[in-house]
């Protein structure tokens, strides 16, 4: 088992920053990736950043491309979100999430989740 836990979610002004955290812990593979996802009120859980782990490979949604970050620290088993120029259309509850394997897009392959935190940011 992965435990994922995350932190680092607020309220904020639009064109405003913030950095989510997700803190890894449990088991670990010899290849494995995680991902960034959110899902606003009334909408499908959506995909907005993947890294391997191992090569530090990165995919991004369109919609947060040039805008967003990820990136990994692996001492301390710990994955980022920098979030920068944020829209009011970024509203919503961000997941962290993991795999063994590549990464990936897409929200039924990833085995581990957190908790979620709530990223909202005002007009």
């Amino acid at each position: 088992q992965v435990q994922l836990v995350e932190s680092g979610g607020g309220l904020v002004q639009t064109g405003g920053s913030l950095r989510l955290s997700c803190v890894a812990s449990g088991r670990t593979y010899s290849s494995y990736a995680m991902g960034w996802f959110r899902q606003a009120p009334g909408k499908e859980r959506e995909f907005v950043a993947a890294i391997s782990w191992s090569s530090g490979g990165t995919d991004y949604a369109d919609s947060v491309k040039g805008r967003f970050t990820i990136s990994r620290e692996k001492v301390k088993n710990t994955v980022y979100l920098q979030m920068n120029s944020l829209k009011p259309e970024d509203t919503a509850v961000y997941y962290c999430a993991a795999r063994a394997g590549g990464r990936s897009t897409s929200t039924g392959v990833y085995d581990y989740w957190g908790q979620g935190n709530q990223v909202t940011v005002s007009s």
